[in-house]
């Protein structure tokens, strides 16, 4: 399935250790926000900005592709079906920017949803990776450095009641993009990093690699 996205759905301080990292509130209910299509880059682009803007932090996410429409939907059971396939993708956020942005309590779509913001990797069939959705694994590494770890276990929000909670308000349709949040780790790139995405699959982890500009 290529369809390009309507929009991507990203969840915010998803993980409890990174809402504590950024000085953040452990929410209560789903943080969301979206990026358009054009906020779209691939690996072999690279990760690239506005150097004037300051700094741009990396967040490893795992990824969803939507399937099936979901509207209203109440089963978490029946939202995890229409989920067709998984990736690890880059949340790229200009956290001075979005720093600001919040002081002056204006919205973040400037420090987030700007162009070349989400880098996803390849699309793996969920059955390839997922045999339980409280069970899946994925790690980041800058430079050879271990900087992320993901466990989906630790979700305050599980993923068929994040899926459920963003079909209450935004209709995902087939293409779409759901960002599940990042784990605690988070920190500025610089020019030359090296970075290195690995998701535990069934039979075998899925890696890749992309750098900075």
């Amino acid at each position: 399935m290529s369809t390009r996205p309507s929009k991507i759905v990203c969840v915010g301080r998803s993980y409890a250790d990174h809402a504590r990292e950024l000085g953040n509130a452990v929410p209560t209910s789903p943080v969301l926000f979206m990026k358009p299509p054009s906020a779209l880059a691939t690996l072999e682009q690279g990760i690239e900005w506005n150097r004037d803007l300051g700094s741009c932090h990396y967040e490893c996410e795992l990824s969803l592709r939507i399937d099936q429409t979901l509207k209203n939907e109440t089963d978490p059971a029946k939202a995890l079906a229409a989920v067709g396939a998984v990736t690890l993708g880059l949340d790229l956020t200009l956290r001075d920017q979005q720093d600001d942005l919040k002081q002056k309590g204006q919205p973040w779509e400037r420090s987030k949803a700007y162009d070349g913001s989400c880098v996803l990797s390849d699309w793996i069939a969920v059955e390839d990776v997922v045999a339980d959705w409280n069970d899946v694994h994925y790690s980041f590494e800058v430079n050879h450095e271990l900087r992320q770890t993901g466990d989906t276990s630790h979700l305050i929000f599980d993923i068929g009641t994040l899926l459920t909670d963003i079909s209450q308000a935004f209709t995902l349709e087939p293409g779409d993009v759901v960002m599940t949040g990042t784990p605690a780790g988070v920190a500025a790139l610089q020019s030359g990093d090296q970075l290195k995405m690995t998701l535990k699959g069934q039979s075998q982890d899925y890696v890749w690699t992309t750098f900075v500009k």
